[in-house]
C-alpha cells in the first residue's frame, strides 16, 4: 500500500531528577553532598532512508515516545541519558510542524536527519549547589520535560521524469512500455489512484520515472484529489506531458493540453518552469495525421518538442526516451527543494523563548504564578528544607515576581498559588 502522507505525535525523553546524597562513609569526615546529574532525555530524530517508498508504518501507529533519561545516583554517579528515538521515513519526505504549519526538514537526500524534539536536560544534583555559604544542600534540580509535538509527514516522491496529463490518456501504459514497472491498467478514470515508480534502462544508462495520478481541471484547488498528485511533480526534474491524440474521450488535445499547463501554472511552485516533452499518444488509433501536424505546429510555436508515440504498440517510444535521456543529461542535478521554505527551529524547553518569563495573575481573591522555568524550580524544591525554599523565592524576588503581584494589589496576608498549591505571602521583616 502506498501511503504518502501521516500526522504523528512524537515526545522525547524526559530529563532525569538530580539526586540529593551525602557522603557517609567510616572515617570520612565532613563527607559533604555528593547527588549525581540526572542524564538527559531522548530525542526524537527522523532519518531519510532510500530503501523505504512508503510511509505506511506511520499509518497504523501513530505515537511515539523516545526514552527518559535515568535518575541521578549517589556518589557523584550521573544518570544515563535515554536512548534517542530513530525513526526511518523515504527520501523525499517533508516533517511540518502541525501547529505552526512550517517545516522542520526537507528530507531530500539518503540519510538526510533532524531532530523533531529535544529530550530534556538532566537535573542537577546536590553537589552542584554546594557553595561557601551553602555547605549541606538538601534538594537537587528536576529534569527538564520532554517536548510534545504533533507533525505532519509529506512524501514527494524523488523522479527524474514525471508523466503528467489526463486520466486514461495512456501514462500507465507509457510507464509500463518504457520500464520494469506493472501498474494496473483499465478503461475508465482514475485507474492510477496513487504515484507508481518505474526505471528506465536505455544506451547503459537509466532514470526513474513517475506516473502521476490523472489531473483533472480544478487540480491546483484539490478537485480529484490535485493536491495529492501535484505534490508529487514537484521533486521531477523533467515531465513528459501525455495527450490522447486520438481524442477518445472527445476532447481535443491541444485544449488538454492548455488546461493542464493551466493547473501547473495555477498551483505555482515553478511547476510551470518545468522542462517538459510532450507525448502525442494513441497513435496507432488515429487514420489521419493531419490534427498531429497541427497540434504539433502549435505546441513547438511554445517552445515544446512533440512525438507521436503509440504506448500500446510501442511506436516511437524509444524515440521518446532516449531524447528526454539527453534532456535530462543537460539539466543540472537539484539535491535542494526548488522553492524556499519556512523552517521550524526545534528547541528544548529550556531553550524556548518563553522559559524564562514569568507571569503573574489574578483571578478573584488567588495571586498566581507561573512560568516554565519557575515550574522546574519548583518540582526541585525540598519544602522541608529552609534552604531549598529560600533559593525558590529567590528566584521568584530576582524576575520580579512579587513586584507583579504587589501591581495586581498584592497585600499581607493573601493567598498566592503555585502550581496547585497555596501560600500566604507574609512581609519580611
Amino acid at each position: 500500500m502506498f501511503v504518502d502522507k501521516a500526522k504523528i505525535t512524537i515526545t522525547s525523553g524526559k530529563g532525569g531528577n538530580g539526586a540529593v546524597s551525602f557522603r557517609r562513609e567510616p572515617f570520612v569526615p565532613e563527607g559533604g553532598p555528593d547527588g549525581g546529574d540526572g542524564g538527559n532525555g531522548g530525542d526524537v530524530v527522523f532519518v531519510s532512508d532510500g530503501n523505504l517508498k512508503t510511509l505506511l508504518d506511520f499509518k497504523w501507529n501513530r505515537t511515539y515516545k523516545a526514552e527518559d533519561g535515568e535518575n541521578g545516583m549517589k556518589k557523584n554517579c550521573y544518570g544515563k541519558s535515554g536512548k534517542d528515538l530513530i525513526l526511518k521515513v523515504p527520501v523525499g519526505t517533508v516533517v511540518i510542524d502541525d501547529k505552526t504549519g512550517k517545516v522542520i526538514k526537507d528530507l531530500v537526500k539518503d540519510q538526510d536527519k533532524v531532530i523533531a524534539a529535544k529530550g530534556g536536560k538532566g537535573g542537577k544534583g546536590n553537589s552542584r549547589f554546594k557553595s561557601s555559604t551553602r555547605q549541606a544542600p538538601n534538594f537537587a534540580e528536576a529534569g527538564g520535560e520532554g517536548s510534545l509535538r504533533t507533525v505532519r509527514l509529506s512524501l514527494k516522491l524523488i523522479a527524474d521524469v514525471g508523466l503528467i496529463g489526463f486520466p486514461n490518456v495512456g501514462k500507465s501504459t507509457l510507464l509500463r512500455a518504457a520500464t520494469n514497472a506493472n501498474p494496473k491498467i483499465a478503461n475508465y478514470h482514475f485507474t492510477t489512484l496513487v504515484p507508481n515508480l518505474g526505471i528506465c534502462e536505455i544506451y547503459d544508462d537509466s532514470f526513474v520515472i513517475a506516473d502521476i495520478a490523472g489531473l483533472i481541471e480544478g487540480a491546483h484547488k484539490g478537485a480529484g484529489l490535485g493536491h495529492e498528485f501535484l505534490k508529487h511533480i514537484e521533486r521531477t526534474r523533467l515531465l513528459i506531458h501525455v495527450v490522447d491524440g486520438a481524442e477518445t474521450e472527445g476532447r481535443k488535445a491541444k485544449d488538454d493540453f492548455d488546461k493542464i499547463n493551466r493547473e501547473l501554472s495555477l498551483y505555482g511552485k515553478d511547476l510551470s518552469n518545468k522542462t517538459q516533452i510532450v507525448a502525442f499518444n494513441k497513435k496507432d488509433l488515429i487514420s489521419d495525421m493531419e490534427d498531429y501536424e497541427e497540434f504539433k505546429e502549435y505546441v513547438e510555436g511554445l517552445g515544446y518538442s512533440v512525438f507521436p508515440i503509440s504506448a500500446a504498440t510501442g511506436e516511437g517510444v524509444r524515440e521518446l526516451l532516449s531524447f528526454t535521456l539527453n534532456r535530462l543529461k543537460a539539466l543540472p542535478k537539484e539535491d535542494e527543494p526548488s522553492s524556499p521554505l519556512e523552517e521550524f527551529t526545534v528547541k528544548r524547553e529550556d531553550e524556548q523563548d518563553d522559559f524564562k518569563f514569568l507571569e503573574a495573575s489574578k483571578e478573584g481573591e488567588v495571586y498566581r504564578l507561573s512560568g516554565k522555568q519557575l515550574k522546574k524550580i519548583f518540582d526541585s524544591t525540598n519544602f522541608n528544607d529552609l534552604g531549598s525554599l529560600r533559593y525558590l523565592y529567590k528566584y521568584i524576588e530576582k524576575n520580579q515576581g512579587i513586584a507583579k503581584l504587589k501591581a495586581l494589589g498584592l497585600e499581607e496576608g493573601d493567598v498566592i498559588t503555585l502550581f496547585g498549591y497555596e501560600f500566604i505571602y507574609n512581609e519580611e521583616d
